[in-house]
Formats: structure tokens, sequence, C-alpha cells
């Protein structure tokens, strides 16, 4: 049994790792930690998980010899901190993105888990999204030939976006830069057009950003400004192409009283990704591609395997170099946004 305490109750803790934990006979989520000021008129919501202990007292949870792996779902700025306590206290850590504000504190990080022997890892779930598991298994299927350029989008319509501050980058940028690393590894070199279209110089609001693999290329992009929708996925290959279109995300489902639900089923026809290639015999191919059944829980999964059958036999899913990369990524993107002038 993989015992887990998680360090806070949000938003990402209630959507994106309880319902896909829950489905898991192996886990038991013994404590959620919650500071005193964080459950003020907000109470009821624990009420919904009444088996779980929610404490506002840290030290219960650190010392709990029970407690296997500390789930770290706080603010940007104390994931560092959470993380290295945790790791101190002999306990697994999975933390949510960004795993550090910098390259350099990821690796501190990295280093302080292996002089323990113990798991640190960061929570690069969107890896495991419905669509990005499409892409990958039409690429890794071999039909595309070699890819030649690979597009990611997303995108929103909000005219009246007006938030000053930088931070994209770092709260939604982390996902699509991190599937490009993981599905292409580090790139030779970068090129960043990364801005503010309401805030020059003083916000993320913008990017787009190139990863060059000698003749292919991948492409990251987010804008504010896309009123049409646009396919989340644009994968050329030198045999074919691949579109895969918005699915949508379950946080823009309306919330009610109860624990989030999400459901598994698979997917209708018109969510599909579309595939045109030229086959081995020369015919020309266009055909549907059912979507993936996405599945956060495959972090666990992996944790839980390297816990049980020995962190040298079980590869890490999100590799530390990977996470270091990333961030080294975000940091000269943020930089090139400061420093935009028009």
């Amino acid at each position: 049994m993989l015992r887990v305490a998680f360090i806070g109750f949000g938003n990402s803790v209630c959507r994106y790792h309880l319902p896909y934990v829950e489905r898991r006979d192996y886990i038991e989520v013994k404590y959620i930690y919650r500071r005193a000021e964080d459950r003020l008129g907000d109470e009821e919501r624990e009420s919904w998980y009444p088996h779980i202990k929610f404490t506002t007292d840290l030290d219960e949870v650190m010392n709990d010899k029970d407690v296997d792996l500390i789930v770290v779902n706080s603010p940007n700025d104390t994931h560092v901190p959470y993380t290295m306590m945790a790791l101190e206290h002999g306990k697994h850590v999975l933390c949510e993105k960004p795993f550090a504000m910098t390259s350099e504190e990821a690796k501190k990080v990295f280093d302080f888990a292996k002089s323990k022997g113990l798991i640190a890892m960061a929570n690069q779930n969107r890896r495991f999204d419905a669509d990005m598991k499409t892409v990958k298994k039409v690429i890794d299927s071999g039909v595309l030939g070699d890819v030649v350029e690979f597009e990611s989008h997303y995108d929103y319509f909000r005219p009246g976006y007006d938030h000053e501050g930088f931070g994209l980058l770092y709260g939604l940028g982390v996902h699509p830069i991190d599937q490009v690393i993981y599905m292409f590894g580090k790139a030779k070199r970068y090129a960043y057009d990364c801005r503010s279209v309401c805030h020059i110089g003083k916000s993320d609001d913008y990017y787009d950003i190139d990863f060059f693999y000698g003749k292919s290329k991948a492409i990251v992009k987010t804008s504010m400004l896309v009123k049409l929708d646009y396919p989340r996925f644009i994968v050329h290959g030198t045999k074919g192409s691949f579109l895969m279109p918005p699915l949508g995300h379950q946080s823009a489902q309306a919330k009610k009283a109860g624990p989030v639900e999400i459901s598994f089923d698979p997917l209708p026809e018109k969510f599909w990704g579309t595939l045109s290639y030229i086959d081995d015999e020369g015919k020309d191919i266009t055909m549907k591609v059912p979507v993936e059944v996405g599945d956060y829980g495959a972090i666990y999964d992996n944790i839980h395997d390297m816990m049980t059958l020995g962190m040298d036999k079980v590869e890490k899913v999100v590799k530390d170099e990977e996470v270091i990369e990333v961030l080294k990524i975000i940091e000269e993107a943020t930089k090139v946004a400061k420093a935009a002038k028009e």
C-alpha cells in the first residue's frame, strides 16, 4: 500500500490528483494538510472526503512513519521548501509544476533526493492527456515517416485578458514545453518570441518557442487572442500529416458540490484526430484516429513501481534532466518577455 499525504487542497488536488488516485486500490490518501487560514469558510469541502484526515499540523504529516509519499500542491514559490522538508523527513515527493522556479534550484533538490535514496518527481501530468497520448501513438507507429514539424497550440480568446505580471510560462507554458522535451529530447537550439500583447515588457501572455532538431522542428505557441478553434497538435512527416483537434479540458467544467467526477469513457468521433499518409505500398490513406484515454494517475503508477521494484530497476517517467531543461527554457523565455519593448 502506498500511503500519501497532500500539501494543499486547491483545484490541482481536487481535479488532477484525487479522481485518479482514488481509483487505484494500491493507494491510500491518509492526510491533506491545509494552513489554518486557508480553511476559514471552506470546511464544507473537507466533508466530501470523510476517509481522509484534514490537518493544519504539518509536523503530524511529516513525522508519520506510515506516510510514504508527500504530494506538494502549494503555491509555486513554496514548492522547493516543502519538497526539501519532506525529503529531510525521509519521504518520497511528487511536486506539482513548476518543480522549482529555477533550473539551479531543481538540480539541488534532485541531488539531495539522490543522496537520501529518495524519489523527487515533477508532476508533469499533461504527458498523459488524451490528445497527447494519441499524438504520441501516431508518431511512434511510424506511419508519418520522419517528423519534419511538430506544432503545439494552447490558445484562448480572452480579449479582456488583463493579467499584468510574469507567470504564464511557468503556469501554462511548462506543459507544452515539457511535452516537446518528452517527445523529442533536448533541442540543438531554441528561438524565442515571448512577449505581452497587453502589457509590453510586464507580462508573458504570448509565446512562440521554436525547438530545432536538425532537419526537424517543434513549435510551442500560446496566444490569448485566437477566436477560431485551431488544431491542438499539427504533425507533418516525410510520409504524411496528423491533425489533433482541441478536446477542451476538465478545468472548464462547471463546478458542483461533491468530489470531482472524471469520465474515462472513450470520446466520440467528432474529437478524433485526422491522419493522412502514404503507406509502404504507395497507397494514399486518410482516416480518423480514435482518442486515447487520458490518465494522470500514470505518474503514481511509476512511483509505486520504483518503490516496490527498486529505483535502480525502474526508470523515472519524468526524468530529472528533462525537468531541468524545461526550466532552463522557461527562464530564458521569461527574460525575452521582460526585454520585449514593442
